[in-house]
């Protein structure tokens, strides 16, 4: 059954008030029962199918607009709790992998993985940088565990890095993954890679791909994810992030279910920003 615009928006002004002053930093503490269910909610909401028209009108819409900042917030502070949550379950786990495996979202990074080795050519041996990489670096761990390569995870936070590393270690995997308190100022890396991934809630997007853009060779191939249609692409705000001029358009992986993220590969195309 395909929603409304009635319904929709019924859903996301029931959901505001729980949500409209909280940061990202609040939903990744320890969530209280209210904010959990809000994120459940606006899970189930992306995922449902609405007619096109049903979707402009949301688009349209000046009042739902105003939610947005606060949905995103939600989704994305509420998305690196879990990822720390996990971490920690994975440490304390007497068979890690397969605590890894039970992670709700580790399928997608299998087929996210796969997407990316098409997308950008990837073959046994090569480096992969993974900017953004968090507390739960899924990305390099599916990649170089199952495709043979080797990774370096890029990542500000100190806590993060202190986490993912000791998560690294648990997996066996410190002698192909290594984790570097670094972020995009810190590019480029005295090591050649094949591909740098940006995470999805690495930011601000606009000033990563710009400095990128001045510090890595022409042709140097990168990968982000984004989400393209349906309403999952209004509930993400950074789905409307526009290229800089640095770059060209390389290939575009379409998803199949359960993921919903396209995964779009783009080359540097002179070496610096056009003026």
């Amino acid at each position: 059954m395909k929603m409304t615009f009635e319904e929709i928006r019924a859903e996301l002004l029931g959901i505001y008030p729980v949500i409209r002053d909280l940061d990202e930093t609040g939903a990744m503490l320890e969530p209280d029962p209210t904010l959990e269910k809000a994120f459940y909610k606006l899970d189930r909401l992306a995922a449902m199918d609405i007619q096109q028209n049903e979707l402009e009108k949301i688009y349209a819409s000046s009042e739902l607009k105003k939610l947005l900042p606060a949905v995103s917030r939600l989704r994305n502070g509420y998305g690196l709790y879990l990822e720390i949550k996990q971490a920690h379950t994975v440490l304390a786990a007497s068979d890690p992998w397969k605590t890894l495996r039970e992670f709700p979202f580790y399928r997608n990074y299998i087929q996210l993985a796969e997407m990316e080795v098409s997308g950008a050519n990837l073959k046994k041996g090569n480096t992969i940088v993974f900017l953004g990489s968090g507390p739960l670096p899924l990305s390099l761990v599916v990649l170089c565990s199952q495709y043979k390569m080797t990774g370096i995870g890029l990542e500000q936070d100190a806590s993060l890095v202190d986490l993912s590393r000791k998560l690294i270690d648990q997996l066996g995997l410190s002698g192909q993954i290594s984790i570097k308190k670094w972020n995009h100022f810190s590019l480029p890396l005295k090591e050649q890679c094949q591909l740098l991934m940006i995470a999805a809630m690495a930011r601000p997007k606009e000033e990563i791909f710009r400095q990128v853009s001045r510090c890595l060779p022409t042709g140097s191939l990168l990968s982000y994810r984004t989400y393209e249609k349906g309403l999952r692409r209004l509930l993400d705000q950074d789905s409307n992030f526009k290229l800089p001029s640095g770059f060209t358009q390389y290939r575009s992986v379409q998803p199949q279910p359960p993921v919903n993220n396209s995964v779009m590969i783009v080359k540097t195309k002179n070496g610096k920003l056009s003026r």
